[in-house]
């Protein structure tokens, strides 16, 4: 009989629970920093513009994914193999949007700063 036993050894699909918060502790502290840089932004005393969307929204939801992954590690499922990579997969792709869009915040201040500076009588 070459049935899969359906109690086979579950282990193999856990992960250790060490590992799994020190990666609870990653995601928060980047997760943390991630609402730091948007608040810092926010706070800017250069005004908001329409173009300025094409960094935040990036940001907004990259910080969204990244709080999904966290709330999907928080869960005690998140020990089984496949939830944790899940969980991994959705922070991985929230950090990539929220670089980008930091990225995209940095050039359009620099740009900002830089126009108004080369312009005489702006700013």
């Amino acid at each position: 009989m070459d049935e899969q036993d359906p109690k086979k050894d579950l282990s193999e699909d856990l992960i250790e629970t060490v590992f799994r918060n020190g990666t609870v502790t990653t995601v928060g502290i980047l997760l943390a920093f991630s609402l730091g840089f948007i608040t810092h932004w926010a706070a800017n005393p250069i005004p908001w513009r329409a173009y300025h969307l094409v960094a935040v929204l990036p940001i907004l939801a990259g910080i969204a994914l990244q709080m999904r992954a966290l709330s999907l590690l928080l869960d005690v499922n998140s020990l089984q193999r496949r939830v944790y990579e899940r969980a991994n997969r959705i922070f991985m792709t929230g950090l990539i949007f929220t670089a980008c869009g930091v990225g995209m915040a940095i050039l359009l201040d620099f740009f900002d700063i830089a126009t108004r500076s080369a312009l005489p009588g702006a700013g």
